[in-house]
């Protein structure tokens, strides 16, 4: 129990104030909640019932720095609470939801008291440095209006107030005296009320009640007329400089609070006898510890120069002795006569115990003691300084000094003697361990003379029996203090973060298990157990609080402690240690990889408007200049080979029509199945990472990658958006889930503490938010019976929230002696709302009852990806792709579907890779399963066994090689996950052939007679297939490093040009199989080449952004100049250097690459991809800077390569790391579809780049260009594209 308050008091020590609590406290008018308000960088508002000490709301997200003061209204439905930030910010709360509902700057200097006035509603009164405020609250603005010091006083701090009836209030000055105001004036001041600052002023019936700096106490009735004064430094418990900070009057019984940590409580009619109720130390640190070796004492002394003995049994001050110096720590003599004192001046004291009188003082040194210890015969006192020395003092002659140890080379931080008296073991400041011989301080350098020594005690932080407190990869000196218990075999350590752990002794393994206690402010200065075991005290530094724990020696030695007089506490809501790696198995190999994803950006699109700030004078000059406009005819997004299954899970669902929806790169797309069509939601612009369906199946949410990342809820029949959430996520939203009612959204972050966020996601509003877990957290759920609860699965963490106000409270998963607690990958509620089901990276599935693990079910080898609840039980899917169907109680497995290409059925739109596919998604409806794997394909099982494969896409790795056939509408890809693929590109939209590759592949293309099919492996070897069978005709390796680029010759295709990143291009003849010449020259590796119409010239660009000419097959190289080079005929055109191409290069060339290009067989248009994942249309040739261009975006980081198909109807695109194959149809000038095409997201902002597109209308900006949150969910109108006013380009204006 913290000696602080009153005695029988219980303990708030919930995970919530980690910083100081000790800046604001108010009571609500039932007087049973309290509210507290922290200091920290964001701290927290917690309300809190008196009784249960359970927290009831909390408050957060809009105070900086701390809270200075709150009060509740009459009422107690709404709180006022004052920030400590630079504007001293004045919120109110409606505090039971959590919510804000009014804030507003308060002064531009601290605000000491604010208070609701009781007698006006929506009245509020504020004062502090120099003024008085008047506030009142309209709607949610709060208005201030300034009071008006006048003739009447001096313009006053005012510390404290007090509201009284007719707009009166009465507050108190720095001064000493009394202001009385009537509305915003001041009408008179009581003078001299007190000798010096009013701190406090407190209404009751009877009167009022004022305590001030000069120790005094006094009473007025109610028109502020003096009953009494009663001044504390008279009294018996009084002393010089008392001074009030806090009075409360109630009846015949006044509570004073002092700046010395004391609380009185005085009875009006017996006033000279006040009663102390609780003291604690007052400013500066607390660092002096020690307890009495046979009685339950412990004595404490601290910078304010006072010593302390308390007793353990009755949580009293049991007496109090104050010295000339501040106190670094303590020492009690084994046989509990003499208590020695170290100083901070170097010198020491020693009292006897029982009447603390001086037995010497001694000043040795000029540096602070930092520690002190008898030795266990209590014949000497070994004493520590802060000039690294420690001096050896003989107890029976008077404290001569007998003995010095110099050997440390910083100063004494922790000192241990041996059982037999005859060593002395130290650290140091520098982290060093070392030995010294008693009682003489020589130095013992051979560890041999250790080897069998017994330590009396255990207070050292460095050593092996203690390597475990430390985390496993810090080499920081954040552990203040250690104190082992050897009988108990446990240890308890304090450190700088205000946590006190219990670890096993001894503890040899770094980054041990722990079990962690919170309850002190900022760091645990000292940490000992009490002389028989069955307590620890540890005092913090700056909180001036000594708190005494129980400990609690579990049976199984799962020991625990507990804040000392409250039993029903629950191991102070103790976190397991952070650091649960010490005995976990090793995670599958899959999850691990998994979790070395990293979805940071170097670069994201919202950085584009900054980007281009920055090259503003380059757009300038642009300005200047005429530049090419963007081209006629447009492309419209038509279809997506892809789904994104290898680091997603539960992202696949039937819409309520029976189509289905998922997500791959950043589109959101919508299968119709019966169609083979798809449509597409292009609100995103990078990576959606999730995707959540409502209740009733018609909305969808998704969540995406980006710097402050969005969550975009839109319609799957008119693919619109209906709301988009931002600001709270970082990086990207990992997990959504829609509550059972739909109208609430929880999502969580992939930042570094995984936030979890509860929204009303219909207003756009954030209703709570919470840190969630260090490590990834895969799912969220809502509870369906209960909207307020919640539970997060992930990497070792299975969570039960709650939602309390603006914050969640959680518990983590009780595994009892079950086990410890597993990765989860997947969860689902169960049939009623605390039954819980997760799936674990073991193949188990838990499950749960509240927060308690009942029981384990082997369901699957391997992890448990996806689970998915039934009206009468269960199916899940796992790494060993299997879909299995459960009872309601998983008591059951009722049937098993293997997914393996024996029982694909006739109508698939392509092949498996392989049988059994990790299993990564699951959902039912329409009498089919729907399945996801990790390999990118969609699966709907029958339940009477065939399957159908819908959807299929690469799998996980860079897809860059992409070739379209001479004379058909088919395409090939070669990705690094090793596999080289054919594609229909016909309305049937499916994969024809699939080869597994030995190695990954960068690039590809067809021969010109189209029947066999080259590939360029990341080896350096190449291929020569039969595009038809896939094949073997002949491979070649001459090269060690990425082939990037392979080119038949036009014509007949006698020669194969091979470009490697070792900076050389292999000419081949084909039909002899024999290299036939090299080019070389070129400073970089190769990123493009095109061969002229004869085949008698190969272009070529490099990384070093060089255009380079070679003459075929020798490889001779050729300068040619570039008016030359556009009078060539060249058989194919995917260079982006050079004369013709230099406009496609952005304004922010520098932060991104353009990767590809490809020309029209009409030579007017060519299409660019590029990193910042668009692909753009620009006219050709593109001279001239920064040409202007249309643009859309549907995969997320970087198109690797774009083609056209023979006959330019389709344009073909890929999107490395995506791992998406995009079709686009390539509409003519003229021809528009009667609706507005779904995928144009082209630029309407005539700056970027210049980019003015003139065919996309208005309409598309206000379907896309979302407002930050379209709060009114209604269907948008725009303008017809004919009526509409043309905004005028930079040009034209």
């Amino acid at each position: 129990m913290p000696h602080g308050c009153n005695n029988s008091e219980d303990f708030h020590i919930k995970e919530k104030h980690i910083f100081a609590i000790r800046v604001s406290l108010a009571l609500h008018p039932e007087r049973v909640l309290v509210a507290t308000g922290q200091v920290g960088k964001e701290p927290y508002i917690c309300v809190w019932d008196s009784y249960t000490v359970q927290t009831v709301s909390v408050l957060k997200d809009v105070h900086t720095h701390g809270i200075a003061c709150l009060a509740f209204d009459l009422d107690g439905q709404r709180l006022v609470s004052v920030g400590l930030d630079s504007k001293n910010t004045v919120c109110v709360w409606d505090w039971r939801k959590g919510k804000l509902l009014s804030v507003a700057p308060g002064h531009t200097d601290r605000i000491f008291d604010i208070s609701w006035d009781l007698y006006q509603p929506n009245k509020l009164v504020s004062c502090g440095v120099k003024h008085i405020k008047f506030w009142s609250l309209c709607g949610n603005s709060l208005t201030p209006k300034r009071g008006v010091f006048g003739k009447t006083g001096d313009l006053q701090t005012i510390l404290c107030l007090a509201c009284a009836r007719d707009e009166v209030t009465y507050s108190g000055a720095l001064n000493g005296d009394i202001y009385v105001w009537k509305g915003i004036n001041l009408v008179r001041t009581i003078q001299g009320a007190h000798a010096a600052g009013i701190f406090s002023m407190n209404a009751c019936e009877e009167g009022f009640a004022t305590g001030g700096r000069d120790g005094c106490v006094r009473l007025w009735d109610l028109n502020f007329k003096p009953i009494t004064v009663i001044d504390l430094r008279e009294t018996d418990q009084g002393y010089k400089g008392l001074s009030v900070r806090s009075v409360c009057w109630r009846g015949d019984h006044i509570l004073v609070g002092t700046q010395d940590s004391e609380i009185f409580e005085i009875v009006v009619h017996e006033r000279n006898k006040p009663f102390l109720i609780m003291q604690g130390h007052c400013e500066g640190e607390l660092w002096a510890l020690a307890v009495h070796p046979t009685k339950p004492l412990a004595m404490t002394g601290s910078d304010d120069r006072s010593v302390r003995i308390w007793s353990l049994i009755d949580h009293a001050l049991i007496a109090r002795c104050n010295m000339e110096e501040p106190i670094r720590c303590a020492a009690v003599s084994t046989d509990g006569i003499h208590l020695a004192l170290g100083m901070k001046d170097g010198s020491f004291t020693v009292l006897r115990v029982r009447d603390m009188t001086e037995v010497v003082h001694i000043k040795d040194r000029k540096e602070a003691i930092h520690e002190l210890k008898y030795s266990p015969d209590g014949n000497f006192l070994a004493v520590g300084s802060n000039d690294s020395s420690v001096d050896i003092y003989g107890v029976v002659q008077r404290y001569k000094k007998v003995g010095e140890c110099i050997g440390s080379l910083s100063f004494i931080t922790h000192m241990d003697w041996s059982s037999d008296s005859k060593y002395l073991q130290t650290n140091d400041g520098n982290g060093k361990r070392l030995f010294y011989r008693m009682p003489s301080g020589k130095e013992v350098t051979n560890k041999e003379e250790l080897k069998g020594v017994q330590w009396a005690s255990w207070t050292c932080v460095s050593g092996l029996e203690v390597n475990g407190i430390w985390p496993k990869y810090s080499d920081i000196n954040d552990i203040n203090s250690v104190d082992a218990n050897f009988i108990g075999q446990v240890m308890v350590t304090a450190d700088d973060y205000g946590i006190v752990k219990l670890f096993r002794y001894p503890c040899l393994r770094k980054g041990a298990k722990f079990k962690k206690y919170l309850g002190h402010s900022a760091h645990v200065t000292n940490v000992r157990w009490s002389h028989d075991h069955q307590w620890v005290v540890s005092i913090g530094g700056a909180d001036h609080s000594v708190f005494q724990w129980k400990f609690v020696p579990d049976r199984k030695l799962k020991d625990s402690l507990h804040i000392a007089p409250q039993e029903s506490l629950v191991d102070s809501n103790s976190d397991e240690s952070d650091s649960d790696q010490s005995d976990v198995p090793e995670l599958d190999s899959e999850i691990e990889q998994e979790t070395q994803i990293t979805y940071r950006r170097q670069v994201y699109k919202e950085d584009l408007p900054q980007l281009k700030e920055q090259c503003k004078e380059k757009r300038k000059s642009a300005a200047s200049k005429r530049r090419e406009r963007a081209p006629g005819n447009s492309i419209r997004l038509h279809f997506v080979h892809g789904y994104r299954g290898y680091d997603c899970r539960s992202n696949l669902f039937y819409t309520q029509t029976g189509e289905i929806v998922y997500h791959v790169a950043a589109v959101g797309v919508v299968y119709n199945r019966q169609q083979n069509t798809q449509r597409f939601y292009l609100g995103h612009d990078d990576d959606i990472l999730c995707l959540a369906i409502h209740p009733l199946k018609d909305y969808v949410a998704t969540g995406q990658v980006g710097r402050d990342s969005s969550i975009h809820i839109w319609d799957t029949e008119t693919i619109k958006p209906l709301s988009v959430l931002k600001g709270y996520h970082q990086y990207g939203v990992c997990a959504v889930d829609f509550s059972a009612d739909g109208k609430r959204l929880a999502s969580v972050g992939i930042d570094d503490n995984h936030t979890i966020v509860l929204w009303d996601w219909k207003k756009g509003e954030k209703l709570s938010a919470v840190r969630g877990s260090k490590d990834k957290i895969f799912v969220v759920k809502i509870n369906p019976y209960m909207p307020d609860k919640l539970i997060t699965v992930g990497i070792k963490h299975m969570k039960f929230w709650r939602r309390a106000g603006g914050g969640l409270i959680g518990r983590k998963g009780s595994v009892g002696a079950l086990g410890r607690t597993d990765t989860m990958m997947c969860a689902v509620y169960g049939w009623t709302e605390e039954m819980v089901f997760s799936g674990t990276s073991t193949g188990d599935v838990c499950i749960w009852r509240d927060v308690f693990l009942i029981k384990t079910v082997k369901a699957h080898d391997g992890p448990v990806f996806s689970m998915h609840a039934l009206e009468k039980g269960f199916v899940t899917g796992g790494k060993d792709g299997v879909v299995a169907l459960w009872d309601d109680t998983f008591e059951r497995c009722l049937k098993t579907y293997a997914i393996k290409r024996a029982a694909l059925a006739p109508g698939s739109k392509g092949l498996l890779l392989e049988d059994n596919p990790s299993i990564r998604a699951i959902s039912l409806g329409h009498g089919h399963i729907l399945v996801g794997t990790k390999n990118g394909e969609i699966l709907e099982v029958d339940k009477s066994g065939p399957i159908t494969l819908l959807v299929q896409g690469h799998m996980e790795g860079e897809v860059w090689g992409l070739a379209t056939h001479p004379h058909l509408p088919i395409c090939a890809t070669v990705s690094d996950d090793k596999t080289l693929r054919i594609w229909d590109l016909s309305p049937s939209h499916c994969m024809l052939a699939v080869r597994k590759l030995k190695k990954g592949g960068r690039c590809c293309c067809f021969s010109p007679d189209g029947k066999a099919l080259a590939v360029g492996l990341n080896d350096g070897s190449f291929l020569i297939v039969n595009a038809d069978t896939l094949e073997d005709l002949v491979s070649f390796q001459h090269r060690k490093d990425v082939i990037s680029e392979i080119r038949f010759s036009p014509g007949a295709g006698k020669y194969l040009a091979v470009a490697s990143c070792d900076n050389f291009v292999d000419i081949y003849n084909v039909m002899s199989s024999k290299r036939v010449g090299i080019c070389k020259g070129a400073s970089s590796y190769i990123t493009h080449m095109d061969w002229d119409v004869r085949g008698k010239l190969l272009q070529v660009n490099t990384g070093a952004k060089e255009q380079l000419f070679f003459e075929a097959p020798r490889g001779k190289k050729q300068t040619i100049p570039s008016l030359e080079v556009e009078k060539i005929g060249w058989a194919s055109w995917t260079s982006v250097l050079g004369s013709c191409c230099e406009g496609i290069w952005p304004i922010i060339g520098e932060v991104t690459d353009v990767t590809s290009s490809c020309l029209t067989s009409d030579s007017k248009v060519l299409a660019t991809g590029d990193d910042f994942g668009f692909v753009k249309l620009f006219r050709y040739p593109a001279k001239g800077k920064f040409g202007k261009f249309k643009r859309y975006v549907a995969h997320s980081t970087h198109v690797t390569n774009v083609r056209w198909t023979y006959d330019d109807s389709l344009l073909v695109t890929v999107g490395g790391a995506d791992t998406s194959l995009m079709l686009w149809t390539y509409e003519m000038e003229g021809h528009r579809d009667s609706r507005q095409c779904d995928s144009e997201e082209s630029d309407l902002d005539s700056e970027e780049d210049g980019g003015y597109d003139s065919d996309v209308t208005r309409e598309n900006e206000i379907n896309y260009t979302i407002k930050a949150l379209s709060t009114n969910i209604r269907p948008m109108f725009g303008i017809k594209p004919h009526l509409q006013q043309k905004e005028p380009t930079l040009d034209e204006r």
